[in-house]
This record gives structure tokens, sequence and C-alpha cells, in this order.
């Protein structure tokens, strides 16, 4: 069972032989460190919430979309897997007309983490 443990901070994730297509490891892998990177000590994001909550809903879609981001830029093929578990948070979507915009720019901050380059200045911030 992959996940990322916030208390403990730390990833889990099955070897790479676990995997019927050993690629899915990698994206496995990359909405992992999505989640690692909300923790306080870097993005500091609400990854509190339990399953089936707003809070893990919105965490969920910014690890996914984080994944999405990671796997274009590294070249990674996308597969069908990233749309059906977006496809899971309909509600939060539904319900909030910002929330894809909202999780896309957390998502985009997480995968700038990940890839190591430094925070983005927000225009008028100052």
């Amino acid at each position: 069972m992959a996940f990322y443990a916030p208390g403990p901070d730390f990833i889990q994730v099955p070897p790479q032989e676990a995997y019927f297509e050993p690629i899915n490891w990698y994206r496995t892998k990359l909405h992992e460190l999505g989640h690692w990177t909300g923790h306080s000590a870097r993005l500091n994001r609400d990854v509190s919430g339990g399953r089936g909550g707003d809070a893990y809903a919105r965490e969920e879609l910014v690890a996914e979309l984080c994944s999405a981001f990671l796997c274009a830029e590294l070249g990674i093929a996308p597969t069908v897997r990233h749309a059906d578990y977006l496809g899971a948070w309909l509600g939060i979507l539904k319900g909030d007309n910002r929330a894809i915009f909202q999780a896309a720019s957390l998502a985009s901050k997480a995968a700038n983490f990940v890839m190591g380059r430094p925070p983005v200045a927000r225009i008028g911030a100052g």
C-alpha cells in the first residue's frame, strides 16, 4: 500500500516489482511526493483531513495534479488513471468553481518544490 504519513513525515511505496506496470511505481511515487510537499516544514498545506472529508478530497486533488504535472515534465507517459482519479473528486469541483484553479496552483507549487525550483513570487505581493 502506498501512502504518505504526515505525523512521522514519511512516504511508503511498495517496491517497483509489486506493480503490474513498472511505470506505475513512478506515477505513484510522484503522487505521494505531492502529499509530502504539504508538510508544515515544506509548503504547509492542510494534510490532516480524514478519508471522505472535504480537506482530504482537496489534498488528493492537489497530489494527483502534482503527479500529472511531474509526469508530463519528466516524460512519463500519462495514463487514464489520472483522469479517473480526478473524476472521483467531482463533488469538490462542482461545489466550488474555483477549486480546480486553487488545486492546480497548489500542485504547481508542489511540483516546483519537488523539482528543486524556488517559489515564484505572486504578482502584486509585496
